[in-house]
This record gives C-alpha cells, sequence and structure tokens, in this order.
C-alpha cells in the first residue's frame, strides 16, 4: 500500500488501483494549493502507473466533487495586479492546471471520475480528464462561466466536443444550465449512474474490472480513441485570457466574491 497526503487532496495505492480524494473544504475549490497538490501527483504517476491499472478520482467533501475553480482566489490575485500582469498570471496558472490535466487525460491508465453532488466548471473540466464517469443519481454537472463573462477555462470544451455531440456542448456552455446524471447518461458524459451515496462502491467494482486486462493492450486501445486535442486545448487559454481583463469579467468576479448568500452563477 502507497499513500501520500497533501494539503487539499491524497492519494492511495492499493491493489493494483490508485485512489485520489480531493479533499479541500467547502468544495475542492480549484485554486494555486489545489494545483501544486496536483502537480504533485503528476510528478509521482510515472511510478505509480508501473504498479497500477486504474485510477480512481473521488471526493471527501460532502458539497460534491468540485465547485470549480476558486473564483475568490482568482479576483482577489487579479486586484493586486495592472490589467497586463493580471493576464499573464492568469496564463500561467492556465498553463499549469493543463499540463496537469492533459498528463491525467493521457494517462495509459484507466481514469474514473466518481462523482456526487456538484462537479461545475473547473470540477467538471477535471472529471472530463478521465475516461470514465460514474455519477451519483443526484450529481449535478455545469459550465456556469458565461454567467461570469468568461469561459471554460481548464480544457473544459475542447474534452467535451471530443467526447460527446456539439449540440450538448453549445447547450452547456451557452445557457450555463445544469443537468442532472440521468441526462449527462443519456448524451454521453457519464458512463454509469449510481444509487444515491454509491458512486465510488461503482467506480471501485469498475477499476476491478479494468485489472483484468492486458496493460499495454488498454493503454494503446486508449491511445488510439482518445486523442488529446491539443490545438484546441492552446487556443482556449488564449480566448480565457483575452477575456479575463475585461472590466465586465471583474464585475462579476467582485460581485461573486462580496456575495454572501447562495452563489449568483449557480443554476
Amino acid at each position: 500500500m502507497n499513500e501520500h497526503r497533501g494539503s487539499s487532496l491524497s492519494w492511495l495505492l492499493s491493489d493494483g488501483v490508485i485512489e485520489l480524494t480531493l479533499d479541500r473544504p467547502p468544495a475542492n475549490e480549484i485554486g494555486l494549493a489545489m494545483l501544486a497538490d496536483l502537480e504533485r501527483f503528476v510528478s509521482a504517476l510515472p511510478e505509480l502507473e508501473t504498479k497500477a491499472s486504474a485510477l480512481i478520482l473521488c471526493s471527501a467533501q460532502k458539497a460534491g466533487f468540485s465547485a470549480g475553480a476558486d473564483l475568490r482566489e482568482l479576483y482577489q490575485e487579479a486586484q493586486k495586479l495592472d490589467a497586463p500582469s493580471a493576464a499573464k498570471g492568469v496564463r500561467k496558472f492556465l498553463e499549469r492546471i493543463h499540463a496537469a490535466l492533459n498528463r491525467l487525460d493521457s494517462s495509459p491508465l484507466t481514469t474514473i471520475a466518481a462523482v456526487h453532488g456538484v462537479c461545475f466548471g473547473g470540477g467538471l473540466e477535471l472529471a472530463l480528464a478521465c475516461d470514465l464517469i460514474v455519477a451519483d443519481k443526484m450529481a449535478r454537472f455545469c459550465f456556469p462561466e458565461l454567467r461570469l463573462g468568461l469561459i471554460p477555462g481548464f480544457g473544459g470544451i475542447p474534452r467535451l466536443k471530443r467526447d460527446i455531440g456539439n449540440g450538448v456542448v453549445r447547450d452547456l456552455l451557452l445557457t450555463g444550465r445544469s443537468i442532472n446524471a440521468t441526462k449527462g447518461l443519456s448524451v454521453g458524459l457519464v458512463s454509469q449512474v449510481a444509487a444515491e451515496g454509491e458512486a465510488m462502491r461503482l467506480a471501485r467494482s469498475t477499476a476491478a474490472q479494468t485489472t483484468k486486462f492486458d496493460r499495454a493492450t488498454s493503454a494503446a486501445a486508449k491511445k488510439f480513441i482518445k486523442p488529446l486535442p491539443a490545438e484546441e486545448l492552446r487556443r482556449e487559454i488564449d480566448i480565457f485570457c483575452d477575456l479575463f481583463t475585461r472590466p465586465a469579467v471583474m464585475e462579476g468576479l467582485r460581485k461573486f466574491v462580496e456575495n454572501a448568500g447562495p452563489h449568483p452563477y449557480l443554476p
């Protein structure tokens, strides 16, 4: 058994399966701390991949899988800088998160996101880097970024376009509406729906099934059917950075940060 714990996540290797658990209150917001922990995990992946067949990505937080990017931190960091410096800082952050998610996306392991509760924005983008999404029937999926004047920035749209029809991609992106696990299953976003509270159990049984196959064959099949949309991922960063420093975006982020009630972008 191989175990490691960071400030916002931990991972455990047992019986050929890695369990990577997000654990940053209140809802696994992805900021600099979680990014650093993800980078540490990615740096450990080459060795872990020699001992494992599958990876399960899950959450220890009751609220859900992940509410997405840490918008409060993003806004506060941007306020410290002039517009060009803020844009440069955002680009560096996005390039780092893309590098981590791209490595997860292209891992030869069979990767499974076990999702419950909220899976919004950057959290959905993290789940989309996995091969399979196993969802609790109460899970909800959403790209709310347009409500803040932005687009998803962690690689979500290119990965979603690769995996499912463009009509679904446009609906999620342009309306900001959320969909439930059953709808996710019907459009191909989710591979299996579990009973409430059972997503992790189902993900573990799915991971156990993958350990029965020759790893080189599984890795070759994955590489063939899941190419990395590298050029579109690069373009996404450019578009996000072009949008980021507009006054409308800063105002949207300010309202989000200062709102003490339910977050205004939530469906």
